[in-house]
């Protein structure tokens, strides 16, 4: 047989791979059993030859063959014969050589059955509706610029298992065969370049030649997405078809680090294989953590020409290890950054990746687009020569020679700016900022100079050590060095690089001129009105009206009626049949059987239905009636019968007509949580159902309880019995069916979902029910005796009322094949047809396109008997193409031409419409070639054959007998629309729907519609018409064409689109090797006031994630060009994973709702929000000619108070002995004490379980203090003026060792002591903040001086290098000779270290004054006197938390109790507990330490207040915070502990910074907290307007306590220095005596340094109003705002309202945000998020949180943080990652380290879960 095909055997002249040969037998094999045609046979054996085919070719055969491949490109696509494959006539494209038969050997002929077998009805699932169109759409793309475009990351243990991974690896090293790469390069059918799998990314097979290993599933067809084949095939094929594909790919450091891992050589400048992707296939690497698939050059659709593009920012430098390796700079406007020029050394295992490839052809284009660009840069564009000949490839030096004089931090119009003033030369990172992600390390000998610089404008600047032999060069100096430093490390920031050329490109409208705050304008932004719309131009329509109804003669009065009259005359006439899955005869209903098994069911439940065992059974012998259960005429019944039980069905159906009794016909529940499930018991609980009748079989397959064996309480279900209808007992003989009930009784509900998922009741009455069977019987002809083939559902519209209502009503023969048999063998339809002769056969387009599919079966088949083929879809537009090719194929099986019947059909209308059979003249059929453009906009206009935007209709035949039909707009009031408009189709008669049952308002507003004339008068008064939810128009001679559906219609932008087109499209961009099994769901999800167009797809189980992101890149491409419309979210989900029909169709609004939730669990997602998401506010402009000035007249004019406020007068005590009035030293304070009253206690230290460990005395603390004094002078060889790091864990020590450091004049600093399990990350903070602080002395106790030398310690970094540690645990008791006096009290007290939440550490310097005076300001407020009992719970390290812990008790007097924060973490209760024991009236606290007790003790407070625990005595219960409250921890703290005592009022919030470390604070006079809310969008913009609670956009503040004494407040524009009004937003500048002096940097009080942060942080001036006055900005943004309560001075409140840091927040589009307001966000759209956290990299907003489930979950939380932040921010999410639990860093205030996480994250060393860039 092979010989007769080809002259000579090409398999004999050159050598073919075993698996081609392998692949050869299994085309022979097809061949003989018919499974393909020989031009198929031909095609397929040419298309596995060609790339072994010897080159130049040398024997006519394979000219041959070539020249045919090359015929078959340029040849129109024709019809292929019976049985041709879809990709018959397409593309004939070169695929690869590894799509045979797994193995190396020889298959056996039983294993080659089985893969067929497994494949062969894949082509079922493919579609070539619009195949040609999407094919050219892609090929054009090829040419168009293609903008970098970066995968997801994702981890390795989501992607695949170790075993896999090694398999594969090893498979992608032997696809690039050398002649493949040969052919690729010199063939004469070239491959497109970026086509992973060399297969064609244009055309479909209908027959999958990978080796699929199916997953097995027995109900996963879909019911409503297989698209056969278009009618335009006929058409002129583009040649460009064969080069559609993904486009180039730009190498990338993970892509070279791949192929080192894999043994392959990195791609040279000068390599060959510069046009292929020779690593397509590459695996992971064995030894890398996580999965990073490189980026891909993805080909957008319309809106991405080559439009002005700005160059991205630079790579950054690497991360070093190393406390002494250089940090990432942060620049601010106009700054330079410098970097290391140095490599950076890979991690161990890793080796070191060469510079990436960089496509400069791209660059160019870049380059030389952004001349265009807004901002100032001086940017030079590349030159061609500067590539030295690369071609495709650019050298990484290219780029770094391109980007010389480009400046990278300078703005351009769109850029997030974090300080917007403030520029930061940033040095090093603070150290706990660097351990947290094991930056810093490596060895401290290696350690030179230390440096500290202060930024200009008084920021606290990052310390950098540098390394020894390392230099610091700016990008200018060295940018070749900075950028070739890039490797494989550095996979996240490319990746964004990458990202950025996309996303600086212009929307594709303009956005609106002006910013808007109202809904309303934003609402009619996202629906603007397009001057170019076409508009309907036709005259007003007339109602269509149907053929008068004549009832056939004879015909029984009713269906009760007919099934006693065919019962007893035709008692043996076959009634029903059905079909086994194997096609057998099951059973077969007669007529005399239907009646009788129809009255026992009837008498059944009128009179004898019982119960038994919980679930009901109908029958003899059983006990219990019901009673007051029982059915009674009228009340509603559910049938639950499978598909497979129509005779169950039918029986019972009957049954209830009988007995008056209502049926619901539901499907079958098979567990608790079915899709849709619940609606349906929502459905049976309001139509009052309690019984429901079912078969035995289906009972015993429903899921019963483990205990009682009774079924389960489904979700929403109503209670039911469960009642069995086989064998029950006969009715007695002289009983009868009750009268007829009246006409307007319901006869059967039947349900239908509508777009939203909700199930409704649809009421139809039985002279409904009857009308409509009579006009379906005079429509189609129907007569006694005829065979009807239903292959549709039989419980729901065409299949019941065609099957089972007229059917029996007219005594035909009704055969019902089922579902389970169309999956094994699809021509069984066809088969009945033939055996039985049958005259009508009621079927979907799917059925046509699987019978044509089933080519084997043609032979026997013969259709002549067939006169009305009835298509229940045919309402699709994608149906036409079935019908067509049906009819071309089995004409000469006997199949009349005007047998094919399409209908359109609706619940609420029943038959709207369908083609009659037989019917001929002009007006008979018909078929419109219409504009998607202007189907778009509603109107209907006729566009040209081969466009790639049309849309070919059949019509649907005319409108049914005795009704009238009208379009009516699909909006507002039921106007008429005119001839040439798109509109909802309305049908009046007798024979719809009656009401949704249970919803009157719904009711009247489908069922009773008047249409309005375009006077607003109506139509008619009398008719009233019913809505279909069909979209439609009326043809000439009043033909129905329907393009749609009201449930599928998505209005995006204004322009309306139908989710069967888009899908169609989809399935058009080869589906068969990406999809599985064709099952993909379309709908919308509204987002910013637009609806959002949503793809679901089910991935094939074999294909990769590459070729995924491929496939989801060209179908958007598709989409955007033929429909004009982006998509937003595009997500594939394994295989069999989307919730499924019982028909195994996708169920679509449990698909939805699955996605809105965040419970679908998808494989893949792909957010395109930058392109389809247009109607973005416009960003704010400043205006620059408004000054200060300006401003400030504008308040006054307008009666604005100028924001100010300020404290009561710090005044001196009235008492005479009080030291106060005497020394100004606390150190003296403490001396006064010891001796005045030194047997006082000071302090209390308590442990975990409430007992204390420790006390001091005035005595005690002067003594021990003394002794440590004397420790420093003798052992330390301390002077007055060094300072002396304590390293304390938080206790007693740290006390004394404080106050002995100022007995001899040294400052003392306090560190907190590095933690035992986190040595790496703890000890180099420990370590930065010595060397920073220029300590020369360690003081510290035996445990921790062990800790900082141990062994584990010396795996960080050298323990010999700190300097000298003494203990003070071993301390001789002597006396010191004298104490040192500073001369001055503006001489430096002591220096406090903190590291800020931006990650910047700063040291302040606090003056001998400012400590007395902080501590003389919170005696005043707080009321402290000796006799006081204050408890402590927060860290005593910096900031208030160290003044309250070593000051104030010193100063005041008063008793602290000390309870360190670990303790609450091992107890709980301890705080409170204290508070409680000690009666303890004044409390501080950390957010931490609040958080612990609200979650430890939520279950708790009962049996607290059991053991008597009473917090009455709390006057004031104060968190100390350096932030925004936390208002909704406090109010959870507060009544929580509410039923313990504990008052509302008395918790509180300080603030303060580091300026000032007590600025407000609640007192024990103060009046109570005052919260008001705020509008988020005003805030925004630097305003601030207050709304009621609740209103939209509200946001919640609470004040930050009141004002201490002594300090005064003013409100500025951070930029200008303008005072601002009250409704103004602006940074708090303070003046208080208390301020700190400066900062403490490395140079003292170098000029450049400290002196530069003084003036500006220091000492700032206003520029308006009181010019003269100094103040210190504290760098938070927030508002004063006078309240009505009354101090205790009798002046009104000004109450201090602290929204956030400025350094934090980041402007986006031109407003300021707060990242803590975008976090509560997006910690409320999932409940699986532990903890989240945003920053911004140049203007992209990432996105970090925190998954506390499942791996598989992660990528769930991507569309619903991105829809959530767009909704709520009006903000576009760039990066979306996803990490495990812990990785956000916390610092020991509770406060979220961003710009750690943003260094982890650009440093690739989050080791995320997946990371997701949204296009």
């Amino acid at each position: 047989m092979a010989d007769s095909r080809v002259p000579c055997n090409p398999l004999e002249s050159f050598k073919v791979p075993d698996d081609v040969k392998i692949r050869l037998a299994e085309l022979e094999l097809e061949l003989s059993e018919g499974d393909i045609t020989q031009k198929g046979y031909e095609k397929k054996r040419s298309r596995l030859l060609a790339p072994y085919l010897p080159k130049p070719p040398t024997s006519s055969s394979v000219s041959s063959t070539a020249a045919g491949i090359q015929q078959q490109l340029n040849s129109p696509n024709k019809a292929g014969p019976v049985g041709s494959l879809p990709d018959e006539g397409g593309a004939g494209m070169v695929e690869s050589s590894h799509s045979a038969d797994g193995g190396g050997g020889g298959g056996s002929r039983e294993r080659r059955r089985a893969h067929r077998k497994a494949t062969r009805h894949e082509s079922r699932y493919h579609s070539e509706v619009r195949q040609e169109a999407v094919q050219q759409v892609l090929a054009a793309m090829q040419s168009r610029p293609k903008p970098s475009m970066p995968m997801p990351s994702k981890r390795t243990s989501t992607v695949i298992a170790p075993d896999q991974q090694q398999q594969q690896m090893a498979v992608s090293q032997q696809q690039q065969h050398p002649s493949q790469q040969q052919q690729q390069q010199h063939g004469s059918v070239q491959q497109p370049r970026g086509s992973l799998d060399g297969s064609s990314s244009g055309g479909s097979s209908s027959e999958v030649d990978d080796d699929d290993e199916e997953v097995d599933d027995d109900d996963d067809d879909d019911d409503c997405h297989h698209r056969p084949p278009p009618p335009r095939q006929q058409q002129q094929q583009q040649q460009s078809v064969a080069s559609s594909g993904s486009g180039g790919i730009v190498g990338t450091p993970e892509r070279t680090h791949r192929m080192h891992v894999m043994g392959q050589p990195p791609v040279s400048q000068h390599s060959p294989l510069q046009h292929q992707v020779s690593d397509a296939g590459s695996s992971h690497s064995a030894g890398s953590t996580r999965n990073v698939t490189p980026p891909l050059s993805i080909q957008q659709g319309r809106p991405l020409p080559a439009l002005p593009v700005s160059p991205p920012p630079p790579q950054l430098p690497p991360r070093e290890t190393g406390l002494q390796h250089a940090m990432l700079n942060r620049v601010g406007n106009g700054g330079t950054p410098t970097t290391s020029n140095s490599w950076m050394m890979p991690p161990p295992g890793r080796p070191a990746a060469p510079p990436p490839l960089v496509s400069s052809t791209n660059l160019d284009d870049d380059w030389e687009n952004s001349s265009n660009d807004s901002n100032d840069l001086q940017r030079r564009r590349v030159q061609p020569g500067q590539h030295r000949g690369m071609g495709q490839q650019g050298d990484l030096n290219d780029l770094a020679d391109a980007m010389a004089g480009f400046h990278p931090y300078a703005q351009p119009p769109d850029v997030t700016n974090n300080t917007n003033q403030i520029r930061r030369t940033a040095t090093a990172a603070a150290a706990d900022r660097l351990g947290r992600y094991g930056i810093i390390g490596g060895s401290a000998a290696t350690q030179s100079s230390n440096a500290s610089t202060t930024g200009v404008g008084g920021h606290p600047m990052q310390t950098q050590v540098p390394q020894a032999g390392t230099s610091s060069t700016s990008l200018d100096d060295s940018t070749t060095g900075t950028l070739n430093s890039l490797n494989g490390r550095w996979k996240v920031s490319a990746k964004i690089q990458q990202l950025l050329n996309t996303l600086k490109r212009p929307k594709r409208r303009p956005l609106p001129e002006f910013y808007e705050d109202d809904d309303i304008e934003l609402e009619l932004a996202a629906n603007p009105k397009d001057p170019n719309a076409p508009k309907p131009e036709g005259g007003p329509m007339t109602p269509a009206l149907g053929d008068q109804l004549i009832i056939p003669s004879g015909l029984p009065r009713s269906l009760e009626a007919a099934i006693q009259r065919y019962g007893s005359s035709s008692y043996k006439a076959a009634a029903a049949t059905v079909l086994d899955p194997n096609g057998k005869m099951f059973t077969t209903l007669t007529y005399g059987k239907l009646q009788s098994r129809s009255y026992k069911i009837a008498y059944a439940l009128l009179n004898k239905l019982s119960k038994h065992g919980g679930g009901g059974v109908v029958g003899s012998g059983t006990a219990e009636l019901l009673g007051s259960s029982s059915v009674k005429p009228g009340d509603r019944v559910a049938l639950v019968y499978p598909n497979s039980d129509a005779i169950g069905f039918i029986c019972a159906f009957y049954g209830c007509l009988h007995a008056g009794v209502v049926p619901v016909p539901i499907e079958v529940p098979l567990t608790r949580r079915d899709a849709g499930s619940q609606q349906i018991g929502f459905l049976l609980g309001s139509c009052g159902v309690q019984v429901a009748l079912t078969s035995d079989i289906c009972l015993k397959g429903l899921p019963k309880t483990a205990s009682s064996g009774e079924v389960i309480a489904f979700k929403g279900w109503p209670k039911l019995h469960w009642c069995v209808t086989d064998n029950l007992i006969k009715p007695p003989k002289d009983w009868q069916p009750p009268p007829k009930l009246q006409d307007d009784t319901p006869a059967y509900i039947e349900y239908k979902t509508d777009k939203e998922g909700s199930v409704m009741g649809v009421t139809i009455t039985r002279s409904a029910m009857l009308s409509h069977c009579r006009a379906l019987t005079a429509a189609c002809s129907y007569t006694e005796g005829e065979v009807v083939v239903c292959v549709l559902d039989f419980k729901r519209e065409v299949g019941l009322w065609h099957a089972v209502l007229t059917a029996m009503l007219n005594g035909m023969h009704s055969i019902f094949i089922p579902y389970a048999l169309m999956k094994t063998n699809p021509a069984s339809w066809m088969q009945m047809i033939t055996k039985y002769k049958a005259s009508l056969a009621v079927v979907k387009s799917r059925d046509l396109h699987w019978g044509l599919l089933a080519t084997r079966d043609h032979r026997d088949i013969n259709l002549s008997s067939l006169r009305m083929l009835l298509v229940a879809d045919g309402a699709n537009p994608w149906s036409l193409s079935s019908c067509d090719q049906f009819m071309a194929v089995f004409q000469s099986k006997g199949l009349r031409a005007d047998a094919v019947c399409p209908c359109a059909a609706s619940s609420e209308v029943l038959t709207v419409s369908f083609r009659r059979p037989g019917r001929s003249g002009a007006n008979a059929t018909g078929r419109g070639i219409l504009s998607m453009q202007g189907l778009s906009f509603g109107v209907v206009r006729v566009d040209q054959e081969n466009s790639l935007t049309s849309l070919t209709l059949q019509d649907c035949g005319h409108v049914m007998p005795g009704a009238a039909m009208v379009v009516v707009k699909m909006e507002g009031p039921p106007y008429l629309c005119k001839t040439d408009e798109v509109g909802e189709i309305c049908v009046g008669s007798a024979s719809g729907g009656a009401h949704y049952w249970g919803l009157k308002g719904m009711s009247n507003a489908t069922f009773r519609v008047q249409p309005l004339l375009p006077s607003g008068d109506a139509m008619s008064a009398e008719t009233e018409f019913i809505r279909s939810g069909l979209l439609g128009f009326l043809g000439p001679g009043g033909l129905v064409f329907v393009c749609g559906s009201r449930d599928g219609l998505m209005t995006v932008t204004g322009r309306k689109h139908n989710t069967d087109d888009i899908i169609a499209t989809v399935l058009a961009v080869e589906p068969m090797k990406f999809i599985y099994r064709g099952r993909i769901a379309v709908f919308s999800i509204r987002v910013l006031r637009d609806e959002r167009i949503c793809v679901i797809a089910e991935q094939r189980p074999d294909c990769s994630e590459e070729e995924s992101f491929q496939w989801m890149s060209r179908v958007l491409q598709a989409v955007d060009s033929i429909h004009q419309v982006g998509i937003y979210c595009l997500a594939l989900v394994p295989p069999n994973s989307l919730p499924k029909t019982p028909l195994g169709g996708i169920h679509l609004s449990e698909t939805r709702r699955r996605f809105m939730e965040g419970s679908l669990h998808p494989a893949n997602v792909l957010m395109c929000p930058h392109t389809c998401v247009t109607n973005l506010p416009k960003p704010r402009e400043v205006h620059q000619d408004i000054g200060p000035a300006s401003v400030m007249v504008g308040n006054i004019v307008q009666g604005n108070r100028l924001a100010a406020a300020q404290g009561r007068e710090l005044r001196f005590g009235d008492d005479e002995a009080n030291p106060a009035n005497k020394y100004r030293y606390i150190s003296e304070i403490l001396q006064w004490r010891a001796q005045r009253t030194s047997d006082h206690v000071l302090f209390t230290l308590l442990g975990a379980k409430g007992t204390p460990t420790g006390t001091l005395s005035c005595a005690q603390l002067h003594k021990r203090a003394e002794r440590v004094a004397c420790t420093l002078v003798e052992r330390g060889r301390i002077n007055s003026g060094d300072h002396v790091a304590l390293i304390y864990p938080p206790g007693l020590d740290l006390v004394c060792a404080f106050y002995g450091c100022l007995y001899v004049g040294a400052v003392p600093v306090t560190i907190r002591p590095p933690h035992p399990q986190n040595l790496p990350t703890t000890l180099p903070t420990v370590r930065m903040i010595v060397d920073v602080s220029k300590a020369s002395v360690i003081l510290s106790n035996a445990n921790v001086i062990k800790l900082l030398k141990s062994k584990e310690a010396g795996s960080v970094m050298d323990v010999r290098a700190w300097p000298p540690t003494l203990d003070t645990d071993d301390m001789a008791k002597k006396k010191l000779s004298s104490f040192y006096r500073a001369p001055t009290a503006e001489m430096l007290a002591y220096l406090d270290f903190s590291v800020s939440t931006t990650g910047m550490l700063a040291g302040i310097k606090m003056s001998h004054a400012a400590t007395t005076a902080l501590c003389r300001s919170m005696k005043q407020a707080c009321e402290l006197y000796p006799s006081r009992h204050v408890a402590l719970c927060l860290d005593p390290y910096c900031g208030l938390g160290f003044s309250l812990w070593c000051l104030s008790s010193v100063y005041s007097g008063h008793h602290s109790i000390l309870i360190p924060p670990s303790e609450v973490e091992v107890n709980p209760a301890v705080w409170l507990s204290i508070v409680s024991q000690y009666k303890v009236r004044d409390t501080f606290c950390s957010y931490g330490v609040m958080e612990l007790c609200t979650k430890g003790l939520a279950t708790s407070v009962g049996l607290l207040k059991q053991r008597g625990l009473n917090l009455a005595c709390v006057r004031t219960c104060v968190v100390v915070a350096e932030e925004r409250p936390r208002v909704h921890l406090s109010t959870s703290f507060s009544k929580l502990f509410s039923g313990l005592g504990l008052s509302p009022r008395a918790v509180s919030t300080s603030f303060g910074c580091r300026i000032n470390v007590a600025i407000c604070l609640q007192g024990a006079s103060s009046p109570d907290p005052s919260t008001v809310y705020v509008d988020l969008r005003a805030l925004r913009n630097d305003r601030v307007t207050l709304v009621e609670r609740g209103a939209p956009h509200s946001l919640c503040l609470t004040e930050s306590g009141k004002l201490l004494p002594g300090v005064k407040v003013i409100i500025a524009n951070p930029d200008t220095k303008g005072q601002c009004g009250d409704s103004h937003l602006g940074e708090i500048w303070v003046q208080a005596p208390h301020n700190a002096s400066g900062y403490f940097t490395l140079y003292g009080d170098d000029p450049a340094g400290a002196g530069a942060a003084s003036v500006d942080h220091f000492n700032s001036r206003l520029v308006t109003g009181t010019t003269g006055e100094a103040y210190a900005r504290t760098g938070y943004l927030g508002f004063l705002r006078r309240t009505e309560s009354v101090q205790s001075d009798g002046e009104l409140h000004d109450a201090v309202f602290v929204v956030g840091a400025l350094e934090e927040t980041v402007v986006l589009r031109g407003m300021r945000y707060h990242p803590i307001d975008i976090e509560n966000t997006v910690m409320r759209c999932h409940q699986k998020i532990a903890e989240c956290a945003v920053f911004t990299w140049t203007n992209l907003l990432v996105v970090v949180v925190e998954l506390e489930g499942t791996e598989s979950e992660a990528l769930d939380l991507v569309p619903l943080v991105t829809s959530s932040v767009l909704e709520e921010h009006q903000l576009i999410v760039g990066v979306v990652v996803v990490v495990d639990p812990g990785v956000v860093p916390i610092n020991s205030r509770g406060e979220k380290q961003r710009m750690h996480l943003r260094d982890g994250f650009l440093a690739d060393q989050l080791d995320p879960i997946y990371v997701a860039y949204n296009m």
